[in-house]
């Protein structure tokens, strides 16, 4: 498999638009809920190849899909601290983890959602280990939603239609026509490096929603795999802060990439788990300290794990993503309050 390419080079190859251009060409931002035509396969975007049939003959002789018993023992300890959600005041930026990779995100007077799984067990794995930690009656009006790819544990049907079919979904490119067929009416698809704007609840300034490249991969059925694209988002208010959520991904060389683009991220919200065993998933998730590594190759101010304490997906034991992310942090000499390790259901407000 080639490596992906910076823009407009190898390993991009933008959409094409059924509208003519416009002022977007100019602007450098995609016009909202374009119709776009994308290749049929975005397998040359992958950072490695997939596993293979000896990879996957070996993961189930070793039966290593779960953690073991011992591994368990540590269910009841898992984070799990629901609160209100902070005040949305003008100019807020505050974070709540849902759990797994659901935040609540308020910004520029949005509240956005990403990749909102809200169900309690999702296709192929137990039930979640700890509730949502945001009771979905509880939510504000949600003004956009962005999803990251389209696995089951990040695209969650039963969940995506609980949306009224008017909220602005930001999606990878190819994965427009899921939502389509749902009747969701603002759609915007956008490749990698690409930018969209929604005007904010006021109606003065605007939050920037950028999609970036991630290491990882899609799949949803058994004829489907790399047919859409998987990337993390950049949320820019109109003050110029900047929200990562990276979704799924392994570490590599686009991290520093994103940093170079995207000076002084505020907050990096960063996956530290479901990476057991590592050769079988070192290439698509990070482990805690490859997390920790990519945070210092952003650049960014702060860091919020996230990918942990919900669903097992893995063989690691349950809390070990936790200390080993809190042994790396301290290895970096980096003041404890950057790091935002949040129960289930905690939330923080970004300061000036």
């Amino acid at each position: 498999m080639s490596r992906p390419g910076p823009a407009g080079g190898p390993g991009l190859r933008p959409g094409n638009d059924e509208a003519g251009p416009g002022t977007a060409a100019v602007t450098g931002l995609r016009p909202l809920g374009l119709v776009r035509r994308w290749p049929r396969s975005f397998a040359d975007r992958l950072t490695a190849p997939l596993p293979g049939v000896r990879a996957m003959a070996r993961l189930a002789r070793e039966g290593a899909l779960r953690p073991a018993a011992a591994g368990l023992k540590d269910i009841p300890q898992l984070p799990f601290a629901p609160g209100a959600l902070p005040e949305a005041e003008p100019g807020t930026v505050a974070v709540t983890w849902a759990g797994h990779a659901s935040w609540v995100v308020a910004i520029g007077e949005l509240t956005v959602l990403t990749d909102p799984v809200w169900s309690r067990r999702i296709l192929g794995t137990p039930a979640r280990l700890t509730p949502v930690g945001v009771r979905w009656e509880d939510l504000p009006a949600v003004d956009a939603v962005v999803i990251s790819h389209n696995h089951y544990d990040h695209l969650d049907a039963p969940t995506i239609a609980r949306l009224p079919r008017r909220t602005p979904m930001f999606v990878p490119a190819g994965l427009g026509g899921w939502f389509r067929r749902r009747r969701f009416t603002r759609v915007t698809e956008l490749d990698w490096w690409e930018t969209a704007e929604l005007p904010a609840g006021s109606g003065v300034g605007s939050v920037r929603f950028e999609f970036v490249p991630a290491h990882h991969w899609s799949k949803r059925t058994l004829t489907d795999t790399c047919r859409s694209l998987w990337g993390g988002w950049i949320l820019t208010d109109q003050r110029g802060r900047q929200v990562y959520f990276s979704g799924d991904t392994g570490y590599g060389h686009w991290f520093k990439e994103i940093g170079r683009r995207h000076p002084d991220i505020d907050l990096a919200m960063l996956p530290i788990g479901a990476y057991a065993p590592r050769w079988w998933l070192s290439s698509v998730h990070t482990d805690p300290e490859e997390a920790v590594q990519a945070f210092e190759d952003l650049g960014a101010c702060n860091m919020a794990p996230m990918h942990w304490a919900t669903f097992v997906l893995s063989s690691e034991p349950v809390m070990e993503p936790l200390s080993r992310l809190l042994t790396a942090w301290e290895h970096t000499g980096r003041p404890r309050e950057q790091l935002w390790d949040l129960p289930v259901g905690g939330s923080r407000v970004l300061t000036a």
